[in-house]
């Protein structure tokens, strides 16, 4: 059930028998030379939903800008600063509970966004505190990172090894592939690509990441792959997301 296409009647049926609410984040960022630069929400959004159809659970409109800062020397690079996003998770989560949600599942797509949705939690806590919500202090926000479920891991080191690597990885890339089978890019990658570097600011990590990959081979990834990483996320995080809403 997607909030967008509802109506606030069906909204607030489904508020009288459940408070919980998927929320898809990613990024618009630059993937390699082969990913596609919204590749981060596409995973998010793609598994959020098919989550919300396991669960029969409301999903939320993906946000689509993330914080990706260190990739905006790479043209189509769209980043929010932290200070921005944190601010647009908190009106977000806002809105939605003064309509009563209360459990906020958020499926992320991009390891970026990590630290700053964390930071955007506290905000929103204590936002919430000092406005007449009923209930505010039964809200909960939960960070969900689909390539870090454990089956998703495992497979994409089965399947590449270290040529996984931490950015425009083929499991995220075959992933996309799954989704957009007609969009699949192609290239001639430099068998040697660099890694081990830390982030920092974006001309640095251009310095050091020049055709933008870390470590990773996409070009191993297949939209059968893809389908595979994606059956195995919407399990696990099916089963993540009915134990989040079921605590007190």
């Amino acid at each position: 059930m997607l909030l967008q296409l509802s109506t606030w009647p069906e909204v607030e049926n489904y508020l009288s028998y459940s408070t919980g609410i998927i929320i898809p984040i990613g990024s618009t960022e630059q993937h390699g030379p082969t990913g596609l630069i919204g590749t981060d929400a596409i995973c998010a959004e793609v598994i959020a939903k098919g989550v919300g159809e396991a669960t029969a659970a409301m999903v939320g409109p993906t946000l689509h800008l993330g914080m990706a800062l260190h990739h905006t020397a790479f043209s189509g690079t769209i980043s929010l600063r932290p200070s921005t996003l944190i601010q647009v998770v908190m009106d977000y989560i806002t809105c939605l509970a003064v309509s009563g949600f209360r459990r906020f599942f958020w499926i992320n797509g991009h390891g970026g966004n990590i630290a700053t949705l964390k930071a955007a939690f506290a905000e929103t806590y204590y936002h919430l505190a000092n406005l007449n919500i009923p209930h505010a202090d039964e809200i909960r926000c939960e960070i969900a990172n689909w390539f870090m479920c454990r089956e998703v891991y495992q497979l994409a080191k089965k399947l590449y090894g270290d040529q996984e690597g931490s950015h425009a990885t083929p499991s995220e890339v075959a992933l996309t592939q799954f989704v957009y089978p007609d969009l699949i890019k192609t290239a001639t990658l430099d068998t040697q690509v660099a890694s081990g570097y830390p982030i920092y600011g974006a001309a640095d990590f251009r310095r050091h990441y020049p055709d933008g990959r870390m470590g990773s081979n996409p070009a191993l990834a297949t939209p059968e792959q893809g389908q595979q990483f994606y059956q195995l996320a919407v399990k696990e995080l099916s089963n993540s997301y009915l134990e989040f809403i079921a605590k007190a």
